[in-house]
Formats: C-alpha cells, sequence, structure tokens
C-alpha cells in the first residue's frame, strides 16, 4: 500500500441503505492527488449534466488528502464537494477543524454520500464500522447541541460534522459546520442544504488507524525544518490577532469592502480590527488539529443586547462583511451574527452579501417595515442585522427568498437593485476588492464555484509587502493597480491552490515556507513517489481543468466570467485611487495562458496534452454577451 494513503473511499447510498467501497488506482492518485482533485473526478463521473443539486442524483463527497493525517504542519483539513445548489455548478469548500483527520483515522481516504434517506439519518464511523442511524433526536437542532449530543455518543475522541436548521430547510447558502462553539465550516455554496435535500444531519467519526509513512527519514527533517519557520507565523501578526489583523492594513490598500463596495476607506476600521477584538471580546487562541499557527479566535460576551456563551470569533472575512460592508462598528454584534450563522448553519460571507444588499436597498427606498416585518435595515444597525440574519436561516418572511441566493433576493426587492448585488455567477464576493488588487478580479471571474478569492489567494501575492512564490516564476509581488501579466500569474496560482485544496493543507502554511519545492518533497517523502515541481503543477493544471470541464458541461463559458458592474466601471476613493480592472484584457491573457478558446472552453489540444480529452469536450454556449 501507498504512503499516506488507505486507497479506499466508502460509497454510503442513503436510498438503499448500503455501505461500498471504491479502491481508487495509483494512476488515479498521481492524477488527481486527493481532496478537491480527486473529488472532481468522483463528481464528474458520478453525476449527470444538469441534475437538480438538491435532487436524490446529486452526490455529497468529502475527501482527504495524503497530507492529513500526518505531522504536516496545517494539515488537518477536508474538502466538500458537489454541484453546489447556490450557483448551480462546481462546488468545492475547505474546512478545517480536527474532523478531517479522524475522518483518516477510521481507514478512509473519504466518502461519497448519494440517494436520499426516507427519514432524517445521521451517519456513525467508528474504524471499520459504518452505521445509518435515525435522527430523530437532532433534527431541529443547530449544529451547537447537534456536535455535542454526537460527541457525548461516540466518546472521546470522536469528531463530527452536521448542519443546522438552515440546511435542514434548504438554505441555498447552508454549511456544513464542524467543531461545535468554535464553528468551523465548509461555508460557501450551499453543502449544507445538499445534507439537508438527503435528510442527513450529521457524520460523526472515531478511529484508531495511522496512515504509512514511505520515506520516514527525509519526512521528519522537513517536519522539523518547516515547524521551525511555521513559529515565526506563530508569533506574528496572524498568530496573535488572527485573519482579523488584516483588517486595517486592507483598509489602508483599498481592499477592504465598505458600504457594500462603494467607499475606498472607512474611518471606524480600526473598531472592527484584531487589536479590538483582543482588547474587549478575546478569551483564547483556536487550532484546528495539526495546526502551529492558532489563527483561530475564542470570544465571549457576558452580558448586552450581544451576549454570547464562549465560542468561535469572527474571521477577517466576516468582520469585512458583516462589519465594514455594511457600517456595522459595534465587535459585539459581529460576533453575535457570526455565532448566529454558525449555530443555524450558513456560510457568513453569503449572508453577510444578503445583508448588506437589504440596506442598500433600505437606502434608496425599495424596501421598508412592511417588507422587513418592522426592522430598520438602516446601515450600521447591528441588531437589525442580527435579527435579519435569524430570517434568513428560518426562511421567515423576506428571510426566505434571500435565503435562496442573490438572483432570488434581486427578484424580491425589485429589477433595479440587481446593480448592488455584488456576486460573480451567483456567489457574493468574499472581503476583498478587485478594484484593490487588478488580479482579484480576474480569480474572481474565473473561479470554478463562483467569486472566490481561496483559489487564487491574490490577495497575498500583488502589492507591497506580499508573498512572492519563486517557485512559480515570480521574483517580486505584482504591482496591485496593474492589469498587465495578471491573467497568467492568476492561471500558474489556481495551479498552486488547486494542489494545496488536494493534498488538504492550509493556505496560511505557504507563510511558513511552504512552497512548490517543500510541498513537493513531502509527497514524495510521505507518499514513495518521485514527483518533480513540474508534474506537481501540471497535476494542479489537471485538476482546475476538469473542474471547468464540469461547468462547461453544465453551460458555462465566457459569458459567465464577468463581474458586477459596480466594480468593472465604477472607481472608489481609496487606496486603490481610480483603477478598474480591465476584465476583458486580462481573460484574453488568462484563456492563452490556459490553451482555453475565446470562449473560455478548454481546446481538444489541452484536454489531450493533460489526459483529460477521455472526458467530454463540450463547446458551451459561444456568446460575446458582457465582453468589457
Amino acid at each position: 500500500m501507498l504512503g499516506g494513503y488507505w486507497q479506499k473511499i466508502a460509497v454510503i447510498d442513503l436510498t438503499n441503505e448500503t455501505v461500498e467501497y471504491i479502491e481508487p488506482s495509483e494512476d488515479d492518485l498521481k492524477k488527481y492527488i486527493g481532496g478537491s482533485g480527486l473529488g472532481a473526478k468522483l463528481l464528474y463521473e458520478n453525476t449527470a449534466p444538469g441534475i437538480d443539486p438538491l435532487g436524490p442524483e446529486n452526490v455529497l463527497i468529502c475527501m482527504t488528502g495524503p497530507y492529513v493525517g500526518t505531522k504536516v504542519a496545517q494539515s488537518g483539513r477536508w474538502e466538500l464537494i458537489t454541484k453546489g445548489p447556490l450557483t448551480g455548478i462546481y462546488l468545492e469548500s475547505d474546512c478545517g477543524g480536527k474532523w478531517g483527520a479522524t475522518l483518516k483515522s477510521c481507514g478512509l481516504d473519504g466518502l461519497m454520500v448519494k440517494g436520499k434517506a426516507k427519514q432524517p439519518v445521521y451517519v456513525t464511523i467508528v474504524d471499520d464500522d459504518i452505521q445509518i442511524k435515525k435522527a430523530d433526536k437532532l433534527w431541529g437542532k443547530g449544529t451547537f447541541d447537534t456536535d455535542k449530543i454526537l460527541k457525548e455518543e461516540l466518546g472521546r475522541g470522536s469528531q463530527a460534522i452536521s448542519i443546522g436548521q438552515a440546511g435542514e430547510k434548504l438554505v441555498k447558502f447552508a454549511a456544513i459546520m464542524t467543531d461545535g462553539r468554535e464553528g468551523r465550516a465548509a461555508g460557501r455554496g450551499g453543502g449544507g442544504a445538499v445534507m439537508g435535500s438527503k435528510n442527513l444531519k450529521a457524520i460523526a467519526c472515531k478511529g484508531s488507524k495511522k496512515v504509512a509513512i514511505a520515506r520516514p527519514e527525509p519526512y521528519e527533517e522537513l517536519v522539523k525544518e518547516i515547524r521551525a519557520k511555521t513559529k515565526e507565523v506563530y508569533d506574528g501578526p496572524l498568530g496573535t490577532y488572527g485573519t482579523s489583523c488584516a483588517v486595517e492594513i486592507f483598509n489602508d490598500c483599498g481592499d477592504l469592502p465598505i458600504k457594500n463596495w462603494l467607499w475606498g476607506t472607512w474611518d471606524k476600521a480600526a473598531k472592527v480590527s484584531g487589536q479590538e477584538l483582543a482588547k474587549t471580546v478575546l478569551k483564547k487562541r483556536y487550532h484546528c488539529g495539526g495546526c502551529l499557527i492558532g489563527c483561530g479566535r475564542t470570544v465571549e460576551i457576558p452580558a448586552g443586547a450581544f451576549k454570547m456563551k464562549e465560542g468561535g470569533g469572527p474571521e477577517y472575512e466576516t468582520l469585512g462583511l458583516l462589519g465594514s460592508n455594511c457600517l456595522v462598528d459595534d465587535v459585539e454584534a459581529i460576533c453575535k451574527g457570526n455565532e448566529i450563522c454558525n449555530d443555524y448553519g450558513v456560510d457568513t460571507i453569503e449572508a453577510a452579501g444578503i445583508i448588506s444588499f437589504l440596506m442598500e436597498a433600505w437606502e434608496h427606498g425599495m424596501i421598508d417595515e412592511g417588507d422587513t416585518d418592522g426592522l430598520e435595515m438602516t446601515w450600521g444597525n447591528g441588531l437589525a442585522m442580527c435579527e435579519m440574519l435569524e430570517k434568513v436561516c428560518l426562511r421567515k418572511g423576506i428571510g426566505d427568498p434571500c435565503s435562496q441566493g442573490i438572483f432570488e433576493a434581486v427578484k424580491r426587492v425589485g429589477p433595479a437593485s440587481e446593480e448592488f448585488a455584488i456576486h460573480t455567477k451567483g456567489m457574493m464576493f468574499p472581503a476583498h476588492d478587485p478594484r484593490g488588487r487588478g488580479g482579484l478580479g480576474v480569480a474572481y471571474a474565473t473561479s470554478n464555484r463562483g467569486a472566490c478569492h481561496m483559489q487564487a489567494y491574490n490577495q497575498d501575492f500583488e502589492g507591497e509587502g506580499c508573498f512572492n512564490i519563486a517557485d512559480l516564476g515570480y521574483d517580486a509581488p505584482l504591482p496591485p493597480y496593474t492589469n498587465e501579466g495578471k491573467g497568467k500569474f492568476v492561471a500558474d496560482q489556481q495551479h498552486f491552490m488547486s494542489m494545496m485544496d488536494s493534498l488538504k493543507l492550509c493556505k496560511f502554511s505557504i507563510f511558513g515556507g511552504m512552497t512548490v519545492g517543500p510541498m513537493t518533497q513531502f509527497l514524495n517523502h510521505i507518499v514513495g513517489w518521485d514527483f518533480t515541481n513540474e508534474q506537481w503543477l501540471e497535476c494542479g493544471e489537471r485538476i482546475f481543468n476538469l473542474k471547468r470541464l464540469f461547468n462547461t458541461r453544465e453551460g458555462v463559458s465566457r459569458k459567465d466570467d464577468t463581474l458586477p458592474p459596480r466594480i468593472l466601471a465604477s472607481p472608489r476613493q481609496g487606496g486603490s485611487g481610480d483603477y478598474v480592472p480591465d476584465l476583458g484584457y486580462m481573460l484574453r491573457d488568462y484563456y492563452r495562458a490556459r490553451g482555453w478558446d475565446e470562449w473560455g472552453i478548454p481546446t481538444p489540444e489541452t484536454l489531450k496534452r493533460l489526459s483529460l480529452d477521455k472526458y467530454e469536450y463540450r463547446k458551451g454556449e459561444r456568446t460575446t454577451e458582457n465582453q468589457r
């Protein structure tokens, strides 16, 4: 058996109440690695074009990778892969916590859930024993209580993933949550709704197995080297303040979203910063499994309107989107909003995007108290924000159409509101502005799941003081307010990030010296292969292209690789000055670098080069619509 793998994936059929196993070949592992790569292959081959994401024909895939269960720092993660209900296209969502390593300790590289249970169920996995059980005691509960009950059932060392009431009610951006009140999430795109559509409340695991390491001596030496470098990150701003350390930095450079992407800077950014969290509500750091950095925050608010028990605090994305983008400068309100999202189980990015959309609709008189059940959705109203989040999670009042995503929200508010619906492919923007870093524009436009900052990670590689990846051929960070070279740069970054999501490694590992070279070495030492850096990156290219093929099979093409008019045509005051991304220019550069045609479809030559020619070449809808 290979090191780092069990070569075993459980297939749980909820309709027939059976469990079978897939044994991926070494050739498939060399081509698709694990995580999102192998998951994308399974998704493509086990679904048909045009299926309903919330129908029994969809599959829910949870994958680890060869790093998971080893000593590689920041490797305790797992990946969700499915057809997303929010966008109707490919969906992957990365998650931390401790569940991924626990699943791996059960002797599985991953699992795939098929069909639909006749009644609410949950799944337990204890080493080799997989059981499907009635979920009467869990259905209707939030993720905090669900997690507690399951850990009590399975005992010490167990971990669970679950959905809250939002997933049960098929909110299209419902999250899959883990680690109880600490609230780690496979958040984006609606994986929680897919679980809910299958009547699947939770999957709890407990295992005792450890994967083999093919070459222990060089592996242990590299472990020590990388751990020493990671210690510097632990002691730096990211470790000290968590991701919230970036709020003021990004405010200064024009990257922070403010007033639904209208303003360039905000004089109250310090009030929602990591430093403010540390002074007011912070209790301790939180570490995901195998993590040496500890970027998570645990907070508590003992009294007041936003009282909450000790639990997970907001990350940068949540502070930026529930905070500055809604002009809410009360860090306690943001913490409470984060807790609401975690317990009901929704993506804070999407939910916050809906809130800022409603606040702008209120400002323009498109909605009033009659639409909101008396809530005054004014800018900065933290109490109304929290109450509206609950309405969205429970699909009450105007929260019902909003729970189905931005397209339904626009229909409810009126067509004029489309101007301030800030999304790509139906997925709302994360908390980074393409007018602050040009490459983000083409990254958002071409991400396989919709607007996403994680599939290229430009926010840390464009601009003064950012990182450079010499392994990718870049000796210095790229200037932020330019279009030149950004298309190829984003393609290169997407290959790199595709591999991180397939090996299952936290993006913050880069800051501790984990670039292409060490990642390739770790793969070789763990598994017993002899990959070169070039072969490693080609795997990333193959994986990204396969995800694109899934989407072109669904009709995605150049017409969908776009950005909202506010981003393309409206400069804002701040660190980015008058810059707006020239998306048409960057996309042409990007398509050339990728070997795609002018409509954004991988060419037969590219598919053959990447050994993807067995998959269907779909020409898609050839249109020049929205080519700016």
